[in-house]
């Protein structure tokens, strides 16, 4: 028996590793099914499960999103914000489409702008019609007044339900609709026609993005040829000491501020991670460049916490 089993021995782990190999082989299928290996935050999951995690993680801090914004920055992303409309400077018949701007703070401060640029005009052009008679002047006034945008249009376009929303909610609150849409859709692949905008704006969403690559091409697509692209997000410190502060602030204060703002504390720690996983200037300007836009730039603001980066479609 001992000799029997001595002889079967040699099979035994044959079959042994051809075992391994078989569940070794499952393992890699199973892996290929699920999709890529990417990260939500400092964890690595596979692409589907990361496009769950984010849209999980947006659809529980929605109707708390703006509060803890400005928790978070201490109201700062508002001056992020303005300087990014100040950097697009958009004219009357701007068509705009701002891309994970769910809560609509990007579609306002562009209504905002164009309605200020719109009013300039108006005055500069009653100042020429001074030979009119007050009533033609009257009825000019009041006939441009109905077009207050100028035929500008901003498309506010997002994947989360949840933060559409909210922005609509607060549009309907202040009194925004003219001029104003919102629409349901996957940064990686807009529900948009080619050539269709005049400029492209994602303001703190790209990070979230699954496929910064695709999410570049799309927006390379539907923005017509000279149209512009720029990306508002947090970036990489360039201050050393600043940069130990701002970890220190991250990881220790602002996941706390979630959970007592928002009760949510896991969703803030994936935010503070994903910042850090986010590809530094110099390698999103790359990025932007292979998508195929020209001219491309960014400027730090606040020692590169956050980056405006700029491209045009040429």
């Amino acid at each position: 028996m001992a000799a029997a089993a001595a002889g079967l021995c040699p099979y035994r782990a044959l079959l042994a590793r051809r075992g391994g190999a078989l569940r070794a082989l499952c393992g890699s299928v199973r892996g290929l099914a699920a999709g890529p290996e990417t990260h939500f935050g400092f964890q690595t999951v596979t692409e589907a499960e990361r496009r769950e995690k984010i849209y999980h993680v947006f659809e529980s801090v929605a109707k708390k999103y703006d509060v803890m914004n400005d928790s978070m920055t201490l109201g700062i992303h508002r001056v992020w914000k303005d300087i990014l409309l100040h950097k697009m400077n958009p004219s009357p018949g701007t068509l705009l489409l701002d891309v994970a701007g769910g809560t609509g703070d990007i579609a306002f401060r562009f209504i905002n702008y164009v309605r200020s640029a719109r009013e300039r005009q108006l005055q500069r052009k009653l100042k020429h019609h001074q030979n009119l008679s007050w009533q033609e002047i009257s009825e000019s006034y009041q006939e441009d007044k109905f077009k207050s945008l100028g035929d500008s249009q901003v498309v506010v376009c997002d994947i989360n339900k949840e933060m559409l929303k909210v922005g609509k909610q607060k549009a309907q609150h202040l009194g925004y609709s003219e001029g104003l849409s919102w629409v349901l859709g996957n940064a990686e692949e807009l529900p948009f026609d080619d050539d269709k905008f005049d400029v492209y704006t994602i303001a703190f969403g790209i990070r979230n993005v699954t496929r910064i690559d695709l999410a570049l091409q799309e927006a390379y697509r539907v923005l017509k040829p000279g149209g512009r692209f720029l990306c508002l997000e947090f970036s990489h410190v360039s201050n050393p000491l600043l940069s130990r502060l701002y970890d220190l602030y991250s990881f220790q204060v602002i996941p706390v501020l979630g959970e007592v703002i928002a009760g949510d504390w896991k969703s803030y720690q994936y935010l503070v991670e994903s910042i850090r996983r986010f590809p530094p200037q110099e390698e999103l300007k790359a990025m932007i460049e292979d998508a195929g836009f020209f001219k491309v730039d960014y400027q730090n603001l606040n020692s590169g916490i956050v980056a405006i980066h700029s491209g045009f479609k040429l």
